[in-house]
């Protein structure tokens, strides 16, 4: 063993278990180098044979050393140009100076890692082997703590629910696609939002499902394997998409084959309702699942799937059995897009709104963390972190909680109301905190599928050039007459919204199926209206997941819109706002309005779709306001 690692990949001063700090002449890649030991592809077997590439930096010492493992799906060849890439080694260097081995594999079907690829496809057991393959090296203490952002992280709760032994901690970060169902979400890996399809997966599986690709035999030796990925990793350079014009190819199905993308999962995960089995099937976290490790949950509010994540993190903390497990769940909750934790700056500025200063010691917090638990060191992180930590824009500062929501906020019902023109900016909408009266004006507005509202900013992630996540400010768009807007009065004192958002809309339609969108905005005194959150429901879903019940005309139905996450301090003179439409293109797939599939449609029909408000239909936001 120490003979291949002389012969095949390192030279190094040997010292003890950190490194020496780096100079200014010196990158942290060259310190990396001259005080670790790498070890790359390394075929590490599953049990049904296949093996998973994995590269091992761990620190020249001959003591056993705690591991911090990330499984992904993307390239982490450390050549390039016959170089080191600096970024793909960052986190290995980051571990290995502060006395941990950094593995990182790649899932399988992914580069040089055997197998089919599926998203959230591989059983499981790839990440229980992966763990016992490293509890049982020489080099290992026995204890691993999993850690990374998104893809990298979405895999580490259904591994979690395993709950194999060496699996001491974890740390997953903007992890909503390995959501399945978790209470009344059934976003499926963010597959869905309130029953309607969200775009994010067209673009993100154009560039990632590709099964079709050259493999090495499987007798390769691991000399060649190191060798020829300096000038090849089967890496492909996926030809660019215009995906704003893209994503309204019709049917949905057709999405890839248009782009003319890879075939893959794509083409069956589009036909899945929200409550198919096939979503039960492979490696996503459900609510039905047992939980059993020690987790740091990172979120944030303009990512695709904030809601989700804050209901599994209560889930966790009220459900799991073992009450150490229970009590040692901690979430973090910043105010950025999309895995943009670490490029956090001063000022914080997301899409177009100024948040103050948001930064944060990630790396600090994450390292005591598995300092406590990896090395056994009792730095009293656990006794001291507060249960949750939450960004309050408006307020630009953090704060921090026992229970999420805070402690102390109560709900507070706002009613739609209006003269039956709530239509744009210009309208009559209003919230009030009044009860309406018997009258209902309804407002009522035309949806075309072919000119849907487009999406500006928001909670996304992984659209291509489709859309640029993050708040900016809404006016332009409010212009629309299929928007209503509500507005609050200028508010007299301050207002703090932190915590789960519930709407209930009374709607109708002249088509058999629709969908209702709604935005939560604030609206300075100058008129600058920046976005929140949003979300949507499709109609056909109003009586549950698991079974479509389509609209008659003339019929008032109550909808429990899907709910919306946020903390947000709406300052004195700002008003609170809502929109209601019917789409939000491309941030979520246009409803056809016919009630049929959707997904292999090309042809639609225009809706007239109607908010109804009255004493009798009391459309409706329920806001958690801190006192």
């Amino acid at each position: 063993m120490n003979e291949i690692v002389r012969n095949l990949i390192i030279v190094g001063a040997a010292i003890a278990a950190v490194v020496r700090p780096v100079s200014a002449q010196e990158t942290f890649v060259d310190s990396l180098k001259s005080s670790a030991i790498i070890e790359r592809k390394l075929m590490v077997p599953m049990r049904d044979g296949v093996r998973l590439a994995t590269d091992v930096y761990r620190p020249n010492t001959e003591e056993p050393v705690p591991i911090i493992f990330s499984r992904t799906p993307y390239n982490f060849n450390s050549y390039r140009d016959g170089k080191l890439r600096t970024r793909s080694m960052r986190s290995a260097w980051q571990a290995v100076k502060r006395g941990y081995a950094y593995v990182v594999q790649n899932e399988r079907g992914r580069f040089f890692s055997e197998g089919e690829w599926d998203i959230l496809g591989p059983p499981t057991t790839d990440g229980y082997d992966a763990l016992s393959w490293m509890a049982e090296q020489p080099w290992s203490n026995g204890k691993v703590g999993t850690l990374g952002c998104s893809s990298t992280a979405e895999w580490q709760m259904g591994v979690a629910a395993l709950d194999h032994p060496a699996h001491a901690a974890l740390v997953p970060m903007g992890f909503g696609a390995g959501v399945g169902r978790v209470g009344e979400f059934y976003e499926q890996g963010n597959w869905y939002r309130g029953g309607a399809q969200q775009m994010l997966f067209a673009a993100w599986l154009y560039g990632n499902q590709n099964n079709q690709r050259p493999m090495f035999p499987r007798d390769m030796s691991r000399e060649d394997l190191i060798r020829v990925s300096r000038y090849f990793d089967l890496a492909p350079e996926m030809p660019r998409v215009d995906w704003p014009q893209a994503l309204r190819h019709l049917p949905l199905v057709d999405i890839m084959k248009s782009v003319q993308g890879p075939k893959g999962i794509y083409e069956d995960m589009i036909k899945r309702t929200p409550d198919d089995p096939a979503w039960y099937e492979g490696g996503l976290y459900h609510d039905d699942m047992p939980f059993g490790v020690p987790s740091i949950w990172f979120m944030s509010w303009y990512d695709v799937s904030t809601g989700p994540n804050l209901a599994l993190f209560n889930h966790v903390r009220n459900n799991a059995t073992d009450p150490e497990i229970a009590n040692n769940q901690f979430a973090v909750i910043a105010p950025t897009t999309h895995c943009g934790y670490f490029r956090t700056q001063n000022p914080t500025i997301v899409g177009e709104r100024d948040l103050g200063d948001a930064r944060f010691d990630y790396t600090g917090l994450i390292y005591d963390w598995f300092d406590y638990w990896l090395k056994g060191e009792k730095n009293g992180v656990t006794d001291r972190t507060p249960k949750v930590q939450y960004y309050t824009m408006g307020l630009n500062k953090w704060q921090s909680s026992s229970t999420w929501p805070p402690e102390g906020a109560e709900m507070v019902t706002y009613y739609l109301e209006s003269g039956g023109k709530a239509n744009s900016l210009s309208g009559d909408g209003r919230l009030t905190t009044n009860l309406p009266g018997p009258e209902d004006n309804a407002d009522s507005f035309t949806y075309d599928p072919f000119d849907p509202v487009p999406s500006y900013g928001g909670n996304v992630c992984c659209t291509g050039n489709a859309i640029r996540g993050g708040s900016f400010d809404q006016r332009e768009k409010e212009t629309r007459h299929d928007i209503l807007v509500y507005t609050t009065e200028p508010l007299e004192t301050g207002v703090e919204v932190s915590g789960t958002i519930e709407i209930t809309l009374y709607v109708s339609s002249d088509a058999r199926d629709t969908d209702f969108t709604v935005k939560l905005l604030d609206v300075y005194p100058d008129g600058k209206a920046y976005n929140l959150d949003e979300t949507i429901q499709r109609a056909r879903y109003r009586e549950g997941y698991d079974e479509k019940v389509l609209m008659e005309e003339g019929q008032v139905y109550e909808l429990q819109v899907s709910p919306m996450s946020t903390s947000n301090y709406f300052a004195e003179g700002h008003s609170i706002r809502i929109e209601v439409s019917s789409s939000n293109f491309p941030r979520f797939t246009r409803n056809l309005n016919t009630g049929g599939n959707n997904w292999d449609e090309t042809e639609g029909v225009v809706a007239h779709n109607s908010v109804h408000h009255s004493r009798s239909h009391l459309s409706q936001i329920r806001l958690p306001v801190v006192r």
